[in-house]
């Protein structure tokens, strides 16, 4: 996984309400192996009309897509993360999220940020380019106003350093393997 702390990037407006995660990747697309490039799939059936956002210009380079209500819900399919994920995106921004999509996203690497729909509302209608800061739990929109966000403390160590869940017990052997040993001890006496 990539370590993620700040970004600077323009951001791809959706303004859909419980856009679902078989609209990001369809479901005819869920049998391809991991290996598979998951990007070219990204919002494979909406991308047939012209006037979708990630067919115009100014948002192909976007790393940042911005959401309305709910955004991802529906099944639990990770592969909608790894078809953002990708793609090249690597935030998400909306007042809402599907609960299952947020939890795959923080582990894949991919961070969705929470805001109030008013602040989600404008960034929907002046998305250009954001400045998102995980250290400080910020998002500067396109006009440079800054917005706080949450994220759990676990998760944000996660991103920050770049590792996944089972990075971070591997990395915590030498305490786990101290643990076992005073136990062992402890049930020979």
């Amino acid at each position: 996984m990539e370590a993620f702390s700040k970004l600077r990037a323009a951001a791809l407006p959706y303004p859909g309400v419980n856009v679902d995660t078989d609209q990001i990747l369809p479901a005819r697309f869920l049998s391809k192996p991991r290996a598979d490039n998951f990007g070219e799939y990204l919002f494979r059936d909406l991308r047939k009309d012209p006037a979708f956002p990630l067919n115009q210009a100014q948002y192909r380079e976007a790393k940042i897509v911005i959401g309305g209500r709910n955004f991802a819900c529906g099944s639990s399919r990770e592969h909608a993360v790894w078809a953002l994920h990708d793609y090249g995106f690597r935030v998400a921004i909306a007042p809402s999220f599907g609960d299952i999509f947020a939890g795959n996203a923080l582990k894949n690497g991919f961070l969705p940020i929470v805001l109030p729909e008013k602040v989600v509302e404008k960034m929907l209608r002046n998305p250009g380019r954001m400045t998102v800061n995980l250290e400080d739990q910020t998002v500067a929109d396109a006009d440079g106003e800054l917005h706080a966000f949450e994220i759990a403390p676990f998760a944000k160590k996660c991103l920050l350093e770049g590792m996944d869940e089972l990075g971070y017990t591997l990395s915590q052997m030498d305490r786990i393997t101290d643990y076992e040993r005073r136990k062992m001890e402890e049930a020979q006496k």
